[in-house]
């Protein structure tokens, strides 16, 4: 195992549109794609990758997608896409030929490893569906890409979550099938995380003797509201990113990180000791 510390930052729901206009005739996310890219080049150390996990962009159009690749050519480190249900996978395959990894299989389920941490990506979406599914072959795939390297420690990562926030609209449009899922990451103790999007949150659940974590969104976020019945309804919070930081020695740790202008930062010690 390599001793190289590791960091993969993960960005969810970008909602890409074209020509500048705005997702549900409020949000700027070409504007917040922009302002996280100008985040992520100025981390210190830089990360190894950025994964995208999904709703790339708002309709599938590819017109979209040629916003959407145009704007990832100023982010430095490299980055690997995934679909989610506002995605289009043909679309996606087609504005983005260099991503070889994307251009086999009819879902687009990939395998990456990055200075000993293997990267597993599983296609959740299903087509006109806000829902997420996971069919037999991409539970088999997982199965034996798992047990290629049982010692390495691996990320799970998909669109959906395979468990319940509280937000009824969005727990209604979950991952139909999490009990396959969890089958399988429960036989494999080096899975240290799994990893998904679409709640446009931050939250983490123990799931299958691992620790599930969704990324909020890039721009927009779904309103915290816990009634069953709540309204369908998104706020302005700040945008974020989940970094995911490995060391052989000192495990995985998942910091969530704030996009924007804050004050600071300010010192806790002067000449004198704290301050007072």
């Amino acid at each position: 195992m390599s001793e190289k510390l590791t960091l993969i930052v993960q960005i969810s729901d970008l909602h890409i549109k074209a020509n500048g206009r705005l997702s549900y005739r409020q949000v700027d996310t070409g504007a917040a794609l922009r302002q996280a890219i100008d985040t992520l080049n100025a981390l210190q150390p830089q990360p190894d990758l950025v994964v995208l996990s999904g709703d790339l962009v708002d309709f599938g159009h590819p017109q979209e997608y040629q916003a959407l690749r145009a704007a990832l050519q100023q982010l430095k480190p490299p980055f690997r896409l995934m679909p989610g249900n506002h995605d289009d996978r043909q679309a996606l395959r087609e504005a983005f030929p260099d991503h070889v990894y994307l251009q086999t299989g009819e879902t687009l389920n990939w395998r990456a490893s990055v200075n000993g941490v293997t990267l597993l990506a599983l296609d959740s979406s299903v087509p006109q569906q806000p829902w997420g599914y996971v069919d037999e072959a991409q539970l088999n795939w997982l199965e034996t890409e798992l047990s290629r390297q049982p010692q390495q420690p691996a990320l799970v990562m998909l669109h959906h979550p395979p468990f319940h926030c509280g937000i009824g609209h969005m727990d209604r449009q979950r991952l139909r099938n999490p009990e396959a899922l969890e089958a399988i990451v429960a036989r494999h103790p080096q899975v240290e995380r799994v990893l998904c999007g679409h709640l446009h949150r931050s939250v983490q659940v123990r799931f299958a003797g691992t620790l599930a974590c969704s990324a909020p969104g890039l721009s927009h976020q779904v309103a915290f509201d816990l009634s069953e019945n709540a309204p369908a309804h998104f706020v302005m919070e700040p945008p974020g990113f989940l970094l995911h930081r490995w060391h052989p020695q000192q495990g995985i740790s998942t910091h969530l990180c704030a996009i924007g202008d804050y004050r600071g930062p300010y010192p806790f010690y002067d000449k004198n000791g704290l301050i007072d």
